[in-house]
Order: structure tokens, then sequence, then C-alpha cells
């Protein structure tokens, strides 16, 4: 009879049986490695646990600190929300993919807005030639938002808009909009991604200082708790920083920082932790490393958990949970061999749901050439509706909970996560920390690091640096038509010609004494936008007040 598991130590194992092994044949040439560079053990038994009986100690889902997952029921009570994130072109484009999406049966809307729109220009400003509906959706001013959602009833689906800078006055257009439609705000549900500071880490499309951008985030914060309760106020974004190259570590602390910087930023404006909490949010990128991704956000979940009770003092159990929404790895995508890039999209979706994700965008297979076209985008769909409903993978909550290698590395990832918190915390905070060029530097050399393992061979990217076709055929990509950009100025011409000029210049000027006192902003962009004043003459009224930021010098 051979030895049982039970007899033999994983050191045995290790030195007999798996030596043995790897003497007849060697180990691939292969980085078995995470993200940061960790080896990766070939075996994870009960001595990994350090001591920690973790069968035991492991939370239920739905029970603090959430490791297992937010809710008890998870993905058997309601399915997580499918959003494609979509725009491009002017607002009677992106609205009639989003009506297509919606009838394949997407679940929630994710808006893309144009770079002029993030920015804070109008379509026809000259610092917006050549960029109009190029990578998002061209917005100016009401009249565009209105045909965005135009035949979208807004009490009934849910929106996230990915804006940052220009996030509180997107959301003016659309609370607009849904006053028009004779919604009632206290039902109206969405997101606004709204967070600033990791735009000067990663991203770029800021505006204003550090103060006022925080000014307009916390204006924000106030106003939704008492007038738009549905909504979550801000997505932090981990996404953005792991699509600059930063390992799914530094994803989860660089975050962490941020929304600490922002709660405190809250408190200081007067309000409390339990009245805003519970509707932040999270927003994090899926990566093709199954094990790693699905790690990451159970230690996220519970790393914010202990976060908000022992820092903030929480009360409120909603105020602990993370809730957060995942996007497949736009920088893993490849223009060579697009269609390998629907099953890279189908290993990141499935990470993301085993790891507990609340929304999910999959990422179009011909993402890397261009904005994706009708079938690409029904494709990233389907992966999504196939793993919710014939994988089973939905059926239980935290699927992978106790698995040695699981719990192993989602450890890991909290305690180095929270190293970098506390390097953080040192220097200052999150904010004098991008000030010094601390995030940046830490990413750049992260993703040096990963481009040149690819660029020596080491580690494999499919198509790319190995199994690679000479073969590649003429493909379809979708691009803006000239006509589409002419169509989106002259409606933005006549929205000027039409509305009350002398209403706009006492209201640009009201905005301007507000901008300048302690008032909330919410209410007199509600009121400018109503009257069809453009975001690029709220943009030149802050910018006068709060002034522009430049890039951060990194040293």
């Amino acid at each position: 009879m051979p030895e049982s598991n039970g007899s033999k130590s994983k050191s045995d194992w290790l030195e007999k049986t798996y030596a043995k092994s790897v003497a007849k044949a060697p180990e691939r040439d292969y980085p078995f490695d995470t993200s940061d560079g960790a080896l990766v053990e070939p075996l994870y038994a009960p001595e990994d646990m350090d001591g920690w009986d973790y069968l035991s100690q492991l939370s239920f889902p739905g029970e603090f600190p959430y490791t297992r997952g937010v809710q008890p029921t998870m993905y058997r009570g309601r399915l997580w929300t499918m959003r494609q994130y979509a725009g491009f072109g002017d607002a009677e484009e992106s609205n009639a993919r989003y009506r297509y999406l919606l009838q394949q049966g997407q679940t929630g809307l994710s808006v893309a807005f144009d770079l002029p729109t993030q920015i804070g220009y109008d379509s026809d400003h000259p610092m917006a030639t050549g960029e109009v509906g190029k990578v998002g959706v061209a917005i100016s001013s009401l009249a565009d938002m209105e045909l965005l959602m135009k035949e979208i009833p807004l009490e009934k689906a849910t929106t996230s808009m990915t804006i940052n800078a220009t996030g509180s006055i997107l959301l003016a257009f659309y609370v607009a909009v849904a006053k028009k439609q004779g919604a009632d705000l206290s039902k109206i549900g969405g997101t606004t991604q709204n967070d600033i500071l990791k735009e000067y880490i990663a991203r770029g499309t800021y505006i204003f200082p550090p103060e006022g951008s925080m000014r307009l985030i916390t204006d924000v914060f106030g106003w939704c708790k008492d007038n738009l309760p549905a909504w979550n106020t801000i997505s932090i974004s981990g996404y953005h920083m792991r699509e600059a190259g930063c390992t799914a570590i530094q994803e989860v602390a660089f975050t962490f920082a941020n929304a600490i910087a922002y709660v405190e930023a809250a408190l200081k404006a007067g309000l409390e932790f339990d009245e805003f909490a519970p509707r932040l949010s999270f927003f994090y990128a899926s990566f093709t490393n199954l094990v790693e991704e699905v790690a990451k956000f159970r230690a996220a979940r519970r790393m914010w958990a202990r976060l908000a009770e022992e820092r903030f003092g929480a009360k409120d159990p909603r105020s602990m949970m993370l809730r957060f929404h995942t996007q497949t790895g736009g920088s893993t995508l490849t223009a060579q061999q697009p269609e390998n890039n629907i099953v890279r999209t189908a290993i990141q979706a499935l990470a993301a749901v085993l790891g507990g994700t609340q929304s999910l965008h999959t990422n179009s297979m011909d993402e890397a050439l261009a904005l994706p076209t009708e079938k690409a985008v029904q494709i990233a769909l389907r992966t999504q509706q196939i793993i919710a409903y014939e994988s089973g993978v939905a059926d239980v909550t935290d699927p992978f909970g106790g698995a040695y290698y699981v719990e192993k590395l989602t450890d890991r990832i909290e305690e180095e996560a929270t190293r970098y918190l506390d390097r953080i915390e040192d220097i200052g905070g999150a904010l004098r920390a991008i000030e010094m060029g601390y995030q940046q530097r830490e990413i750049q050399e992260a993703s040096y690091r990963y481009q040149m393992s690819v660029d020596n061979g080491h580690r494999t990217v499919v198509g790319v640096n190995e199994f690679r076709s000479d073969d590649e055929e003429h493909r379809e990509i979708l691009r803006v038509r000239h006509e589409v950009v002419r169509r989106q100025i002259d409606r933005l011409n006549r929205v000027r010609a039409e509305r009350d000029n002398a209403k706009v210049d006492s209201l640009l000027k009201l905005l301007e004494d507000a901008a300048r006192s302690e008032t909330n902003l919410m209410p007199v962009f509600i009121e400018c936008v109503e009257n069809y004043v453009t975001i690029g003459e709220i943009c030149r009224v802050l910018r006068g007040v709060f002034g522009e930021q430049r890039e951060f010098h990194v040293f």
C-alpha cells in the first residue's frame, strides 16, 4: 500500500517525491511567480498557514471582515451587474450602442467620455481638435446628455460614469435629465468615478490642483447624502494604476491610500463617516493570473473592513463592506492574434466572479486596435453570461475559500499591501507621496520589470513573444466618422444660439462667487446645466478660481 498523505509532511514530500520527479523531468523554464515577483511554491499545505487555524477562523460570507463576500447569498441571490463600458462619437451614436447592449442582456450602463469632456473643453474648443468622440462620447451641454439617455428610464437603469476632474458637472447633467424625466431622485442609482488622485498618479486627465479637486469631490459626497441617496459618490480606482504597470499588491495599497485621503477630506469638511461611507465604491482590474486576482479581491475586502472599523470608527456594517466594480485588463490585450483576447478576458472575468465582484465589464477582443465593434462587444457580454449561467461558479459563495494557496496568498497580499500603506503614512499620506513621486516611481519600476521579463523571453505572452503567426488578416475596425464630429459641433452651436444668454452670464457669475466661498457647488452646477451652460464654460470659471494643475515633478 502506498503511504497516505497524512503520514508525510510537506518537507518530506518535497525532498522525496517532488525531488525525484524534477530529477526525471526538470521544471519548465517559466516564471513561477506573482505579479510582484514573489516565487510560488509547488505545493501549499496546512503547515504553510504559520500555525493559524484558518479553517476555524474564516468568516462566513456577509460577516465581518467580509473576506468571503459582502452578502450571505452573493450570486445565488443576485448576479453581479453586467456593464459594458461604451461611448464613442456623439450622443446619438452612443445612445444606439447603449440600447443595443440593453437588448442583448446588459444590466447596467457604463459611459466612456471623450478626452475634451474629461478635461473640461467644449467640442469646438481648439484643444478638442482631433479628439472629439475618439475615446468616448462627446458631452458639452445638457442637450447632449438628453440625447445620450433618450428612451432610457433613469429610475430603472443604473449608470456608471468614468469621469473624474469634471465628475461633479457630469453628475449635474445626469440629475438634470432625471428631473426632466420626472424621476424620483431617491431611486436614481449609479456611480460617478470622481477619483482625482489616481489621475495625478497614473492617468493624467486632471484639471485643477488638489485643493479645488478635493473640494469638488466632497461637495458631491455632501449633496448626494441628502439628495441622491442611492448614488455611489466615488469609485476609488486601482484599475488605472494597474493598467499603468503596478503589481496586484500595489494596486490594493495605493487604492486604499487614496481612499484614506478622500475620507479624511470628507471628515474635515464636516461629514460623519457613516453618513457617506456606505456609498463609497471601488474599482479594480482583473488580470490573467487567476488565483492571484481572486486572493487580491478577498484581501482587499478584509483590509477595508478593518480600516473602516479601526481607523474611522465605523458603526454601520455597510460602511465596512468593500463593494467594487471590476474591469478585465485592457493592457493585457494584444493587437497580435486578437482572438486570443477572448480567452484572456474570459479568465479575467472568471477571476473577478470567483473574487466576489459586484459589477463587471469585459473588454472586447479588438480594443488593442480601436474602439470595439458591435460584434466584439456582443462576444464580451456573452462571456459574462456564460460564466453566470453555465459555469456553476455563481452557485457557491467564495468557492475557493479554504484552499491552502488561496488563503496563503490572501494573507500575503494583505500583509504586503499594509506595509505599503504604512510607508505612505510615514511620508505624510497619499497626496504628499504623490507630490514626491513615490507611487509614480513604484509603478514605473514595476512596469519596467514586467516589460523586461517579456522582452527577454522570461515571461511568455502568447502570440507576441511566443507562438507567433505571420498570417495576420485585415480586420474591420470602428472609426469615428468626420460627419459625426460636425454634427456634434452644430448641435453645440444651436444650443448657444437658442438659450437665454443673459441668464447664462448671471449664472456664471453666481458660480464664480460660489466657488470662492464654501458653498456646496452641486446645486449651482445643476442650475447652470439646466439652463444649458456648457461644460467648457463652467470649467473656464473654475480654472479662474482654482487654477490649473501642472504635472507633478517626479524626483
